[in-house]
């Protein structure tokens, strides 16, 4: 069994090799990255990375403002659109593929086939996006399955809810877009309203709001008279409608759907759509977008596999490279989700966070190293890494909707240069992209080339180090005869510290006590050592570093 390291990829953005990009350009000015560009050699790199699942980011089709009616897809309007591109998250056809990732795009389901089954080859699995609380302004679809009936074409719209209707409805009320149009007239007409995606029940939603989507009816009735109401007897009939959608893309080969803010979803229906799921794709995984700790037991009892470690570990690993916190409160994080441990996804960037090397962020993608490394080798939970991370992409460019925020586009047609580079002109790679890469490829094969990493039992030192707790971190891993000893640096200085090894773990960890030789499986350096109870084993750490002792017991 391998531990799950899951590599995250917006293909529109990936394989795009325009190096002259304008801001707000269109397709035709900056291009596109095609589903071919995701070909064997660069499959084959990602695995070799060390991931084990490639998730494909903004597959579905969604609004955009190019005009694709040629192909028989509707032209969308632009005032309900964000960026030039769109916004993978606001799905226009849920049974279609974005046909800005197809070499034909008459043919793009049949490419987007022929990369599910490259990747496979790969020996990557395959997780797509799965959006479930909101659809385009202007959603209809024109891939559906004939025996299907299209989301919201049977509604009531004289009624703000029903069980019966997809979508709510404003009361009657025309949707006002002045707070978007600026003074501008509005061409975009929807009558009555649809409430908006974020739970924005006014006819008139503002620019901070998820305007250009509108939000999907799952049975809760949120202006109800008495506040917040349930009404899931009889199934209302969205839960029928995106369960067929599940099973329409678990029949495409998929291994893994990645959920977008499925705590805005109620748990009652994952429990009865993930049954149905996995009753004929036993294998099928699903990652949940939860930021609320105190849900978290509860979505997992409502059938994930995998829940986002946001609120929890990422926040508090930011703010410890950023120095805002103590290495030692990375204790206090797992141990409240200790019991669910093996559920939670631990990452330092996605296409939602800012870049770590951005100057929003660390401004420097080394301080993130020992993060990495206590992400990757604390446990043995998965992991995720946002492409272009490996390469310390800053983000920082002004692409168009997307400004100069830290964040990678998803709303804009652009190129990328650290993926550019790194993929398709390594020759031009700078030195600190190739010493990143190598960082990052060593850490990760290493979470699956050592069994202590990949299935051993875990110790935390720090109730007996609290000398080093504002900047170092320290653990231990164990399997049959193998011991590693993980000491982490977050320190701009380099650290000597003397690690104390408790009692306790001798005992937890069935350690005999002798003397022995450890390698540093990072720097190569060899070390000759007591292992002993309650005594201290001297440890020099580099800047922004680590060490992985491995001891031979």
């Amino acid at each position: 069994m391998e531990k799950t390291i899951i590599y995250q990829v917006l293909p529109r953005l990936f394989g795009n090799k325009n190096e002259n990009c304008i801001k707000n350009g269109t397709k035709e000015e900056n291009g596109t990255g095609k589903f071919n560009d995701l070909d064997n050699k660069a499959l084959g790199r990602i695995r070799d990375l060390g991931a084990t699942h490639i998730w494909l980011t903004g597959v579905i089709r969604h609004a955009t403002q190019t005009d694709y009616s040629a192909y028989g897809i509707p032209m969308q309007n632009a005032e309900v659109v964000k960026g030039k591109a769109g916004s993978p998250y606001a799905i226009a056809d849920y049974y279609d593929i974005d046909p800005d990732l197809a070499v034909e795009p008459e043919n793009r389901m049949k490419e987007f086939e022929d990369l599910v089954t490259r990747a496979h080859n790969a020996g990557l699995k395959v997780v797509i996006d799965f959006v479930p609380n909101h659809v385009a302004r202007q959603y209809k679809s024109i891939c559906k399955p004939e025996e299907v009936e299209d989301i919201g074409e049977k509604d009531n719209t004289s009624l703000h809810f029903s069980t019966d209707n997809n979508f709510y409805y404003c009361w009657g009320n025309a949707l006002d877009l002045s707070d978007i149009t600026q003074g501008k007239e509005q061409t975009y007409q929807e009558q009555p309203a649809k409430a908006t995606g974020n739970d924005q029940f006014s006819n008139r939603p503002s620019r901070n709001d998820w305007y250009e989507t509108v939000k999907l009816n799952y049975g809760i009735d949120y202006c109800d008279a008495g506040g917040r109401s349930t009404h899931f007897d009889p199934i209302p009939d969205t839960w029928d409608k995106m369960t067929t959608i599940l099973l329409f893309w678990a029949g495409k080969g998929v291994d893994a759907f990645r959920c977008d803010m499925a705590e805005m979803v109620p748990p009652a229906f994952w429990t009865w759509a993930t049954d149905k799921v996995k009753y004929k794709y036993p294998e099928m995984l699903f990652i949940g977008e939860v930021y609320n700790p105190s849900l978290y037991r509860t979505y997992l009892a409502s059938g994930f596999d995998l829940l986002y470690d946001k609120v929890g570990m990422y926040d508090t690993l930011r703010h410890i490279i950023c120095g805002l916190r103590n290495a030692g409160d990375i204790t206090w994080q797992w141990q409240s989700t200790n019991d669910i441990r093996e559920h939670m996804l631990y990452f330092l960037e996605n296409h939602d966070e800012q870049r770590i090397a951005s100057d929003f962020f660390a401004a420097d993608p080394y301080k993130a190293i020992p993060a990495l490394i206590v992400s990757v080798c604390m446990h043995t939970n998965p992991f995720m890494i946002y492409c272009g991370q490996e390469f310390g992409e800053p983000g920082m460019d002004e692409e168009g909707f997307s400004g100069v925020d830290g964040r990678t586009t998803i709303f804009d047609y652009w190129s990328v240069g650290s993926i550019r580079r790194g993929f398709f002109d390594r020759d031009k790679m700078t030195s600190d992209e190739r010493t990143m890469e190598q960082i990052y490829k060593f850490i990760l094969q290493l979470a699956n080339d050592e069994k202590a990493l990949k299935e051993g039992e875990f110790f935390d030192l720090m109730y007996m180090n609290q000398h080093i707790s504002a900047k170092q971190y320290a653990f231990l891993r164990k399997a049959d005869n193998d011991l590693l000893l993980v000491v982490t640096n977050f320190d701009e200085e380099q650290a000597e510290c003397d690690i104390v090894i408790p009692s306790h773990a001798f005992d937890y960890l069935n350690i005999a006590e002798k003397e022995t030789e450890a390698i540093d499986l990072l720097s190569g350096d060899t070390y000759t050592t007591a292992l002993r109870s309650d005594s201290a084993i001297h440890v020099s750490i580099p800047p922004h570093s680590g060490r992985i002792l491995k001891f031979t017991i």
